[in-house]
């Protein structure tokens, strides 16, 4: 067991307003296990927010530091499965209720990942 996990908070917004956010908890140190819960705002965001989201989550530092994410998110959020997939290895999904559990392997941090478009993060 940990001895304490680091969590964050990341929000997208659109002209002022929040249209998505995750909640983060880094366990395990250097080489552990990133577990994220990505949702956005019901009705119509603007394409690329969801992406914009699952960037600056796999963005943070503790995030890029850790071997493998483990992320909920509604089913039918194609735009976050996609980039995912695009950002991540050996990627696993499968349903859960109303979401889509991903468990998948995350490259070792360099400077090809960079995001889309900025987010606000702060700890909670």
């Amino acid at each position: 067991m940990a001895g304490h996990d680091l969590c964050r908070y990341v929000e997208v917004s659109d002209d002022g307003r929040t249209v998505a956010v995750a909640e983060v908890t880094i366990s395990g140190g250097s080489g552990g296990t990133a577990r994220t819960s990505l949702r956005a705002e019901s009705g119509h965001i603007a394409p690329g927010r969801r992406a914009s989201l699952v960037d600056a989550v796999l963005d943070l530092p503790e995030v890029r530091e850790s071997a493998r994410l483990e992320a909920a998110f509604p089913l039918g959020d194609s735009e976050s499965l996609h980039r995912l997939e695009q950002r991540c290895k050996d990627v696993r999904t499968h349903p859960a209720g109303s979401s889509a559990i991903l468990e998948a392997g995350l490259p070792a941090s360099g400077p090809d990942s960079a995001t889309q478009q900025p987010a606000s993060e702060a700890p909670f």
